[in-house]
């Protein structure tokens, strides 16, 4: 009787130890078991919704957020604003293409607008609404497209005006497009990673440092909020991440295929009789330029052919006048603009005029997506360094290629064309992929290498890894010319030269 009380009084003392340490106990057994159901529903929240059978947008989707109409329309609306110089009412009609060109013996066809620059902004904004494989199910989407205005909107604030001061002003319409977007569902599934929007404007725009009313731009890309997203920008940082180049827009805008083609056929053929040529303007308040040397250099050599630019000159606003003169050109010279690049380069691509490059922020370490990684298959590169303490003449590089080698690097970038520009948003080219379908192509790819690295992330760990981006936030143009170490092109981008 004593043996068997001591046996319940035992198991009630194991009972009472378990009853009181149960919830250690059960804490202990579930751990796993619901890290691998927070795993699983982690991995699932990240993939869009599988598209059904046969679909022929499978993994293309696109999703376009439905912005309230200050941050895009309403910009249009009160156009006169945008720009203290230009009417942009006028080269923001047509999509944002701007007035047609009239026929002529330069542009032979309706594919030609006198385009402004900064109009990327609209244009593609119209072409993605004409993409088709636009999905109103956001789950479904590869990328969500954020139709956002940023290059409209800042170019109100960059010059004088009684906003240009007012840095408050000039970020609040920033801010209220980040609250906007971080509270809706779409931006939770991947903290806005799967977001991307266009500003037709150079990174420099977007990048203030400081908050003086003298200070440049606005503060877009520095938000942390926007760093998570793609920013898609006609110049970007070689230091930087979160945004990448894509193509200035140019005068020609195809609506088919046989547009492409014809043109690609004409400047094949077309009879060159200058060397090389330069349309351009000193810039005599840079001591590092050298177009003041090119200039010289042009007028000097009877091979040249100069297009000389300057607040009194009207010609290099002409758009016949440049594409006359790159179509008559060899090689074309593109030193860099006031940033590294020149929508300049663009248009004579479009002629079928060779580019010299002077300095590798001009192209190469830009427009990844859209030009070859062997530069010296389209282009020819100069080290401005060399041409700055006159150590070069372009003319005597440039007559050593032979007419081999210029038959086949113009082939090249007559092959490259439908690549740097962007087809009439209402015509429909069947198998010619233009500037924004790589551009979109990229970005949806971009996107999926994110959405893996964060189905792979799994511990704290690596959390503050993600935290860094997709890759190395410095010397971004190393990774993408592929990896980081010493490159011959890094004194281009020390701080000295900055």
């Amino acid at each position: 009787m004593e043996k068997f009380s001591a046996k319940r009084r035992g198991r009630a003392a194991a009972a009472a130890i378990f009853i009181r340490h149960c919830p250690f106990f059960l804490y202990v057994l579930l751990i796993p078991l619901l890290f691998a159901v927070w795993s699983l529903l982690l991995h699932f929240t990240h993939l869009p919704s599988p598209p059904p059978p046969n679909d022929r947008c499978a993994n293309r989707y696109i999703y376009i957020h439905n912005l309230p109409s200050r941050f895009n329309t309403d910009l249009l609306r009160n156009c006169r604003s945008l720009s203290q110089w230009t009417d942009m009412c006028l080269f923001l009609s047509n999509s944002g293409l701007g007035p047609p060109l009239p026929a002529s013996s330069i542009f032979p066809s309706s594919t030609w607008y006198s385009t402004n620059q900064f109009s990327l902004d609209l244009i593609f904004h119209h072409r993605v609404n004409r993409y088709p494989c636009l999905t109103r199910n956001s789950s479904l989407a590869s990328a969500v497209f954020v139709p956002f205005y940023a290059g409209l909107d800042i170019s109100r604030h960059l010059w004088s005006g009684p906003e240009a001061g007012n840095v408050s002003v000039r970020d609040s319409s920033l801010h209220d497009l980040t609250r906007w977007l971080t509270s809706r569902p779409e931006w939770a599934v991947m903290g806005g990673r799967d977001h991307f929007f266009v500003a037709g404007r150079i990174t420099w725009d977007f990048r203030r440092l400081s908050d003086g009313e003298s200070d440049w731009g606005s503060k877009l890309l520095l938000l942390p909020a926007v760093a998570n997203m793609t920013a898609l920008l006609i110049e970007s940082s070689p230091w930087h991440t979160n945004d990448m180049a894509i193509p200035y827009p140019t005068y020609f805008h195809p609506s088919t295929d046989a547009d492409v083609t014809t043109w690609q056929e004409r400047v094949i053929r077309r009879r060159r009789p200058f060397l090389f040529s330069f349309a351009g303007a000193p810039r005599p308040n840079r001591t590092d330029d050298i177009r003041g040397r090119l200039t010289d250099q042009c007028r000097g050599s009877k091979r040249c052919g100069l297009l000389e630019c300057g607040p009194s000159v009207s010609r290099c606003h002409s758009p016949e006048s440049v594409m006359k003169l790159f179509e008559s050109s060899e090689f074309c010279l593109q030193p860099q603009g006031d940033s590294y690049t020149r929508r300049s380069a663009f248009d004579a691509m479009v002629a079928g005029c060779i580019p010299v490059f002077f300095h590798p922020g001009s192209a190469y370490v830009q427009y990844f997506w859209h030009l070859p990684k062997n530069y010296s298959s389209y282009s020819v590169f100069i080290p401005e360094k060399e041409v700055r303490e006159g150590k070069v003449k372009v003319e005597d590089i440039l007559l050593k290629f032979g007419e081999e080698k210029m038959r086949a690097m113009r082939e090249q970038v007559v092959r490259l064309i439908p690549r740097l520009v962007y087809g009439d948003p209402r015509g429909k080219m069947e198998s010619v992929k233009d500037a924004f379908d790589v551009a979109v192509e990229e970005v949806i790819k971009r996107v999926e290498r994110r959405r893996r690295r964060m189905d792979d992330r799994r511990t704290d760990q690596m959390r503050r890894r993600w935290s860094v981006d997709d890759d190395e936030e410095e010397e971004s143009w190393q990774f993408y010319l592929g990896g980081k170490g010493k490159h011959e092109w890094d004194y281009f981008f020390s701080s000295a030269s900055m």
